[in-house]
C-alpha cells in the first residue's frame, strides 16, 4: 500500500489544510499520450501557481484494457517532463491509497450509502434484455436511453429476480425535471437538460465501479478543489455533479481544456505521427522543449512569447488565458522548439544527455571514458546548432567516430568526380602536413593561401575538402572538423579520397544507423 497513513471511519479530508488541491488521474492502458500530458501539466502548472498540491491518482479498475507496465511508463514519463506529484503512487500522502483498484471497499460503502439515502437502486435487468429494448426504442424513433424499470421495484419483484439468481448493478436515480447548471473556468456557464440523462450505472455487477461514480468519490474524498481536464469529459460533468448533489457535498470547480486537434483538424491519431510521449522522448526531444510546446496547445501568455522557461511558466500560467477552442498538433514547431534548447541548454547537459543516442547508433560505448566525453562535447560545440534532435546526432556526427562511412553520390558528382579534384586535394594535404600545429586558426591559415596562391575560388578547395573528410556537402565549419578530426585522419581521409576520385570510384555507400530524426519518419543514412 503506498499510503501507511489512510484514516478508516472518519471523512479523510478532515485534516487537509485549505489549499488548492488538483489531480492527474491517468488509466493504465498504454504509454502518456500528449493530451494526457498536457492536461497533467496544466494542473501541475495550477498548483504551482497558486501554492497547492499536484496528486497522481492512477484509475485502474477498468481491467479488461488495464496494460501490462503501463503504470510505470506514464510515471517515469512525467518525471522525464519534471512533473513530479506530491502525493500519489511512491510519494504516498494522506488521502491514499492513490490506486483506484485498492479503494474498491471506499466505493461499496459510498453505493450503500446511497441506497440508504433512497438515491440510487438495483437493476436486475439482463444485458440481453437492455439491448433489446435500445432496439425497440431506435424503432419507435426515441433516444434509446433506459427506461428505469427497475427504479421503483417492489420488494416481492426484487426477490423473486434475485431467487432467479440475476445479478444486479446499481443506478443513480437522476432526476427527470430542471437543469444541471455547471460553471466552468473556461467554457462559462453551461447547461445540462436532465430530462436528457438516464439513471446511469454507478457500481457494475461484479462491484466495480463506473468511472464517473469513482471519480466523483475519489475527488472528494481527497479534496480536490479544482478538475481541470480536458474537454471530452464536459458530458460527464452533469452525471458527476447530480452524483455530488446526492451525497450532499459541494463539488470542486471545474475546467475544461479545449481538445487537440490534427492539423488537418480531425481527431489526433497515430495516422497523424506520434502522439505519445515517450515516441519524442527516444526520438531525441528535450523535456523542456515539450513542456514549452505542450502549454501553448490552448494557453497563450500575456506577452506573446514563443519560449518560455518552466519557472517562468510557473510564474505566468492562469485558466484564464486557456482558450476554448482547440488547439492544433503541429510537431512542426515541436521540432524548431527543440532545436532551440539544444542550442541554448547547458553544454555538459547537452553532452549528457547526447551520449545514449550516440551509444544506441554503436558510435560509442557506454560508460564514456572522459576523453571520449570531452570529444563528444567539442563536436557538440561545433554542431549544435545544426540539428534540431538528438536523434539526428548519430546521423551528424558518424564521420567523427568512424574511419568508415557513407559519401553523398550528389556530392561526389559535383565535387569529386574529375582529376581536378584529386590534385587539389593532393596539394591541400601537403600543406596541412607541414603545419607546425594542427588547430582550427592554423588550417584556416594554410587554406586561404593556398587559394590565393592558385587563383582559385575558395569553394573549389574547401568543397571536395568537406566530401572528402565528411562524405557530405553540409555541416559544421570545416576547419572546425579538421581540428576535431586531428592531423593524422585529416591526412589520410584527403589522400584515400584524392586516389579514389583519380580511380573514378567506387565511394561507398551511405549506410543506415537505424535512429529516426523525428517520430513516425524513417531512420536517416550516413
Amino acid at each position: 500500500m503506498d499510503n501507511p497513513n489512510k484514516t478508516n471511519g472518519a471523512d479523510p479530508r478532515a485534516d487537509l489544510p485549505g489549499e488548492v488541491r488538483v489531480r492527474f488521474a491517468p488509466s493504465p492502458t498504454g504509454y502518456l499520450h500528449i493530451g494526457g500530458a498536457r492536461t497533467a501539466l496544466f494542473n501541475w502548472l495550477f498548483a504551482a501557481r497558486n501554492g497547492g498540491r499536484f496528486i497522481l491518482r492512477i484509475e485502474d479498475t477498468d481491467f479488461s484494457r488495464k496494460v501490462e507496465d503501463s503504470t510505470r511508463q506514464i510515471t517515469s514519463t512525467m518525471r522525464w517532463l519534471g512533473l513530479q506529484w506530491d502525493e500519489g503512487p511512491v510519494a504516498g500522502g494522506p488521502v491514499g491509497p492513490y490506486f483506484q483498484s485498492e479503494r474498491l471497499d471506499l466505493y461499496r460503502k459510498a453505493a450503500d450509502e446511497l441506497k440508504a439515502r433512497g438515491a440510487a437502486y438495483d437493476c436486475y435487468c439482463t444485458p440481453e434484455e437492455l439491448a433489446e429494448r435500445r432496439e425497440e426504442a431506435r424503432r419507435l424513433g426515441r433516444d434509446p436511453r433506459y427506461d428505469g424499470r427497475c427504479r421503483n421495484l417492489a420488494e416481492e419483484d426484487r426477490r423473486r429476480l434475485v431467487a432467479e439468481g440475476r445479478h444486479s448493478v446499481l443506478r443513480l436515480k437522476t432526476p427527470k425535471e430542471g437543469q444541471t447548471v455547471v460553471e466552468d473556468l473556461i467554457r462559462g456557464t453551461v447547461v445540462f437538460d436532465n430530462a436528457l440523462l438516464d439513471d446511469y450505472v454507478l457500481m457494475k455487477s461484479d462491484g466495480v465501479p463506473t468511472y464517473n461514480f469513482a471519480c466523483v468519490v475519489d475527488d472528494h474524498a481527497m479534496g480536490m478543489t479544482h478538475v481541470i481536464r480536458a474537454d471530452e469529459h464536459l458530458s460527464n460533468t452533469p452525471k458527476q455533479m447530480i452524483i455530488y448533489r446526492a451525497f450532499g457535498w459541494d463539488p470542486p470547480t471545474f475546467a475544461h481544456v479545449p481538445m487537440i486537434l490534427a492539423p488537418d483538424r480531425s481527431k489526433l491519431s497515430k495516422r497523424h505521427g506520434a502522439t505519445s510521449v515517450e515516441e519524442f522522448q527516444e526520438a531525441g526531444y528535450l523535456p523542456e522543449a515539450i513542456v514549452n510546446y505542450l502549454v501553448f496547445l490552448g494557453w497563450s501568455p500575456e506577452g506573446g512569447e514563443e519560449v518560455l522557461s518552466v519557472d517562468e511558466l510557473r510564474r505566468q500560467f492562469s485558466l484564464d488565458r486557456v482558450t476554448k477552442n482547440a488547439a492544433i498538433y503541429d510537431t512542426t514547431k515541436l521540432t524548431w522548439m527543440n532545436g532551440h534548447y539544444i542550442r541554448t541548454i547547458d553544454l555538459d547537459r547537452l553532452t549528457d544527455l547526447s551520449i545514449p543516442f550516440l551509444a544506441k547508433a554503436g558510435l560509442v560505448t557506454e560508460p564514456v571514458d572522459p576523453s571520449t566525453r570531452s570529444f563528444v562535447k567539442a563536436i557538440l560545440t561545433a554542431l549544435r546548432d545544426r540539428v534540431k534532435t538528438l536523434g539526428e546526432l548519430p546521423e551528424v556526427t558518424v564521420y567523427f567516430f568512424r574511419d568508415e562511412f557513407g559519401f553523398d553520390p550528389k556530392g561526389v558528382q559535383k565535387h569529386l568526380s574529375s582529376t581536378d579534384a584529386a590534385g587539389l586535394l593532393d596539394q591541400a594535404r601537403a600543406v596541412l602536413a607541414g603545419l607546425p600545429r594542427f588547430d582550427v586558426e592554423a588550417c584556416e591559415t594554410a587554406y586561404r593561401g593556398l587559394i590565393e596562391s592558385l587563383g582559385i575560388k575558395g569553394g573549389a578547395l574547401i568543397h571536395p575538402t568537406r566530401v572528402a573528410l565528411t562524405g557530405r556537402t553540409i555541416g559544421p565549419g570545416l576547419f572546425d572538423i579538421m581540428a576535431l578530426l586531428g592531423r593524422e585522419r585529416t591526412l589520410t581521409r584527403l589522400e584515400k579520397a584524392s586516389a579514389t576520385a583519380r580511380e573514378g570510384g567506387p565511394w561507398p555507400e551511405p549506410v543506415d544507423l537505424g535512429y529516426p530524426t523525428v517520430p513516425g519518419q524513417a531512420a536517416k543514412t550516413s
